[in-house]
């Protein structure tokens, strides 16, 4: 059966030249080969201001930019989301561009309380993929994968969004053409099944 699946790529580098969007390139390649429709927001080269009020978060006007990601956020079953870390958490860029997206009107539908269970984006599925510099077991028990529980906990899960299926890339820099190839495959394989 297939499915809507919105990628969203975290990185907020424009250049488009990363480990990060092979590997979404490699997702999208397979969920296209098994008849999954695909959209693809690049924060990067999204405009929209960062949010600095209260009133703003929950009663301002999203950029044309952001209503469009939200529109594609509405019109998928499954997200993917993709981002380095960076100095511990994901890039600044994407946060903004979540506090944007994830506004209580447009999670809700209307003026009132956001919660889990009042969530239009119920019932989607989502999976983070998570590329670093340190090694990944690294990152998962000395850090306890902070960012990771953030953005799967305090904003997918809060926003109704599960199950939420993670990835943890570590020791890009590192990895040998062969290491980096597995990767590529595994995306392919996970975006046929949309998983």
């Amino acid at each position: 059966m297939s499915k809507h699946i919105a990628i969203i790529q975290g990185n907020p580098d424009p250049s488009g030249k990363h480990y990060g969007n092979a590997l979404a390139d490699a997702y999208q390649q397979g969920a296209k080969e098994a008849g999954h429709e695909v959209q693809i927001i690049n924060v990067a080269q999204l405009k929209f201001p960062l949010l600095q009020t209260k009133e703003d978060f929950e009663k301002g006007v999203p950029p044309d930019s952001i209503e469009l990601s939200q529109e594609t956020i509405l019109w998928a079953d499954h997200l993917l989301i993709i981002y380095p870390l960076w100095l511990g958490d994901m890039p600044a860029l994407l946060k903004g561009f979540f506090e944007q997206v994830l506004r209580p009107r447009f999670v809700t539908g209307e003026d009132k309380q956001m919660t889990p269970w009042n969530s239009r984006l119920r019932g989607k599925t989502a999976r983070v993929v998570v590329t670093m510099g340190m090694p990944a077991f690294f990152y998962r028990w000395f850090f306890r994968e902070h960012s990771l529980k953030n953005l799967r906990r305090g904003i997918l899960k809060f926003c109704g969004i599960g199950p939420i299926k993670e990835n943890i890339i570590g020791a890009v820099e590192a990895k040998d053409g062969r290491a980096r190839e597995k990767w590529l495959k595994k995306m392919n394989q996970l975006g046929h099944q949309c998983g």
